[in-house]
């Protein structure tokens, strides 16, 4: 993996490589092995590229960025792994194209030179690049089709900025450090800043499977040349699921070792779930399973802890094993450090034991497989049965529901627990009287619109007038086909939560420490072909991710296929009453939050006394205050 940074300055603007170096510099994390920078004037227009890069295949100097063509007409520089890079480099060279490296960068130029921005629906893999042609005087900004690598980018009339994240764009003078209230709104809903939004007032984010063209006529325009979608044909499926299961491992199977391809040693994030333990399973057909490095961080907390899971499975199949346990004592040693990378604030809590694990497993690999995106496309989440119960619950007679069943409900004791069932049944009832799409949101985020209107001040309040948070959500799949509730959930769960927050969430902290992971379920072709399976191939009855389990039972024992999931939570709730306590109250405190004049004191005083004598659970949006409060420090923006 790299980082990628870079600047397009018009006439009248003169482009500092000493800025742009300083961009550069500020994504050293991403890339430790190589860096460089490139500029090219002209007397009208100045273009610089920078480059960080992490040697992960071919590690010599041919591998150096930013690159160029034959002619240097062509300038590159590129975040990524096309994992089919060699299939396109073998249909260049036939027609005519020759290559001086073995490098994934150079394909990308020679593939640009033959099919032009058509060679996006080519690429699968993950990545962000921006190209710059001189002879059409144009830059071409892509990221990839579910958004594993970041691209950020302010466009004015002086030209245009970008980066692979929001730090390096901010060393830039050119962008005011500026709190865009709007995108403080949606964080607030969903816990992340969705796309195309930032916190930093006139820098947006490239959406997932996007491209951006630039030139001197028409500064910046995006277009999609990839969306998620589901089978609109209704095409019959075989009906022998034997040999569609057949099928279905078969493409796992092959994007697992797609993901293999490296010249630097690789590993394996290992929850003992049913998405991590299948990579492992399949590894294992492809090499010898001692080769295969296991990784796993455990809890103390017997409600979170999922290590003795991670151990069957590695001593299943013979890999070599490493665990670390997670403490209080070093949630706070790693907190500081996670708000140290963070470029945007992130309210989900697992990116602390996702950085130690990254920091952990670099120890040993360069590389390291994940089970990314098997809940989202196979519908593996509580959520997904809790739209179902949602239904049957709304049946009940609005007497009973509101006079008997909702103050039961509100009333149960506070449990600290992993996921307990007075936390879910309070969440189920808060997104309840909402539409589908916005119920879900409701359920997985903090500030729902009408806390929002509570916690902002005054002012913030107006200049938020006329906006809605939940409308984006909407609009997001105007246009689009849904054979049901389900693949609407699902293109919700994929294009929000999975690409905004966990995707998101381990690129930044596996990057904090130059580790590079990789997602065999976010293959294009595997992921293509579960979106287009029948909804009851993912989710039959109370059964999540039916057809994968029913695919798998093979080569996973059944205790782990069929398995309570825990997720890979932290106990915060507890820790926000105890180890974590005096950081809140000092971040807190009613002067600086009346200082900052964004939120109402009383509200934010009141979340933290409830939270502490037990009276309610409120780690959720304690937390999503917290890491805003946090990067505001960090990042000194007003």
């Amino acid at each position: 993996m790299c980082g990628i940074a870079g600047m397009i300055c018009r006439s009248g603007c003169r482009l500092d490589e000493r800025v742009l170096s300083e961009m550069t510099e500020a994504l050293h994390h991403r890339g430790p092995d190589d860096g460089g920078t490139h500029i090219l004037r002209h007397p009208d227009l100045q273009i610089g590229l920078g480059h960080r890069r992490l040697s992960i295949i071919d590690l010599s100097a041919a591998g150096h960025q930013p690159m160029t063509n034959e002619d240097g007409t062509l300038w590159i520089t590129y975040n990524g792994e096309v994992y089919n890079f060699g299939e396109i480099r073998e249909e260049l060279i036939g027609h005519g194209h020759i290559f001086v490296s073995q490098s994934d960068t150079e394909v990308i130029l020679h593939g640009y030179e033959q099919y032009g921005v058509g060679l996006l629906e080519k690429l699968n893999g993950m990545f962000s690049f921006a190209l710059w042609d001189d002879r059409k005087r144009q830059l071409l900004l892509a990221r990839d089709r579910y958004g594993k690598k970041p691209l950020y980018y302010h466009c004015s009339n002086k030209g245009l900025i970008f980066a692979s994240e929001l730090k390096a764009i901010l060393k830039n003078p050119e962008v005011n450090k500026e709190i865009d209230i709007r995108s403080l709104s949606r964080y607030l809903l969903h816990e992340y800043v969705p796309v195309p939004y930032s916190l930093i007032r006139g820098v947006a984010k490239m959406p997932p499977g996007h491209y951006g063209l630039w030139t001197e006529a028409s500064s910046l325009s995006i277009s999609p040349y990839w969306q998620i979608r589901f089978d609109e044909t209704h095409r019959d499926f075989p009906r022998e699921e034997e040999a569609l299961e057949r099928q279905l491992i078969g493409l796992l199977k092959k994007a697992v070792e797609r993901r293999l391809v490296s010249d630097v040693p690789l590993g394996v994030f290992l929850s003992g779930g049913v998405d991590s333990s299948s990579i492992v399973a399949l590894m294992a057909e492809l090499m010898p399973a001692d080769r295969i490095k296991t990784f796993s961080i455990g809890f103390e907390e017997a409600s979170f802890d999922e290590s003795l899971y991670a151990k069957r499975v590695a001593g299943l199949f013979g890999t070599d094993h490493r665990e670390k346990v997670f403490t209080p004592a070093m949630m706070l040693e790693t907190l500081p450090q996670v708000w140290d990378f963070l470029d945007e604030p992130l309210a989900d809590a697992s990116i602390l034991p996702t950085y130690m694990l990254a920091k952990f497993t670099r120890e040993f690999v360069t590389v390291a497989l994940g089970g990314d995106g098997g809940d989202e496309i196979f519908a593996g989440y509580d959520p997904f049965l809790a739209h179902r119960v949602a239904g049957i619950y709304q049946a009940v007679p609005a007497w009973v529901r509101d006079g008997l069943l909702n103050p039961l409900f509100r009333a149960l004791p506070v449990s600290t627990k992993n996921m307990s069932f007075d936390f879910r049944i309070k969440q189920f009832l808060k997104g309840l009287p909402h539409p589908l799409a916005v119920r879900n949101q409701v359920w997985l985020g903090s500030f729902d619109r009408d806390e929002q209107k509570k916690l902002f001040k005054p002012d913030c309040l107006s200049l938020l007038a006329g906006d809605d948070p939940y409308r984006d959500i909407e609009e997001s799949y105007r246009g689009m086909t849904f054979r049901d509730d389900l693949d609407q959930i699902i293109y919700l769960y994929s294009r929000y939560y999975l690409g905004e927050d966990i995707l998101t969430k381990v690129d930044r902290a596996s990057m904090a420490t130059s580790l590079e992971v990789r997602a065999p379920y976010l293959d294009v072709e595997f992921a293509e072909y579960v979106n287009d399976l029948p909804s009851s191939y993912k989710l039959r009855g109370l059964t999540r991710k039916y057809l994968l389990k029913k695919g798998l039972e093979r080569i996973l024992p059944k205790d782990i296929l069929h398995r309570k999931k825990k997720g890979f939570g932290i106990p915060l709730a507890k820790w926000l009453k105890g180890e974590l306590r005096p950081i809140l109250l000092d971040v807190f405190s009613p002067a600086k939050i009346s200082r900052e004049g964004l939120f109402n004191g009383e509200v934010v005083q009141t979340l933290l006394r409830e939270h502490f004598s037990g009276q309610k659970d409120n780690r959720k949006p304690i937390w999503t205050l917290l890491m805003f409060e946090m990067w505001k420090e960090r990042f000194s923006v007003s």
